[in-house]
């Protein structure tokens, strides 16, 4: 893994994950969702996103010299309150690879059985076989469930793990 320290994120890590995010919707999904899709975040809706979450239980990932590489947010499953959920897990696309998404993911998780969750869900888009690949290596298996937002248009999975 590259040399990164994982710490909460602040009101001054917006701008920083913003570019993340964007680097992510535009690059790493270029061939999973429609341009018109894509073209949903800009610079101005993407900051907007960020903001409403208030950046809350949200971890970043930051390399000296570097900034931010990667962010992780979490906390309770808004469908099933006794059960963790990881909502968004990003990593900058040049710097996939080097272990800062296991890294995200097990801090998130360390955090939620920290509050008494034995469990954790998150949603993955179908198409997304690298992210399917990723989760499954760290035990996140899809456990029926199935859903398709009607922004993004695209079929999603629910995976689900048993947090250590």
């Amino acid at each position: 893994m590259t040399a990164a320290s994982l710490r909460p994120a602040g009101t001054g890590d917006l701008d920083a994950v913003t570019r993340v995010f964007l680097a992510c919707w535009h690059n790493s999904y270029a061939g999973l969702l429609p341009p018109d899709v894509r073209d949903l975040y800009t610079l101005d809706t993407a900051r907007e996103l960020w903001r409403r979450v208030a950046l809350d239980h949200l971890l970043v990932a930051e390399a000296a010299g570097r900034g931010v590489l990667g962010m992780v947010r979490f906390g309770t499953d808004p469908d099933d309150p006794g059960c963790g959920h990881v909502y968004s897990l990003y990593v900058d696309p040049d710097s996939q690879g080097l272990g800062l998404g296991r890294t995200l993911l097990t801090a998130a998780g360390e955090a939620l059985v920290a509050r008494g969750y034995a469990q954790a869900t998150l949603w993955v888009f179908a198409d997304n076989t690298a992210a399917m690949a990723f989760y499954a290596r760290l035990g996140w298996q899809p456990d029926g469930a199935t859903r398709t937002e009607a922004a993004y248009r695209l079929p999603e999975i629910r995976l689900r793990r048993r947090l250590p």
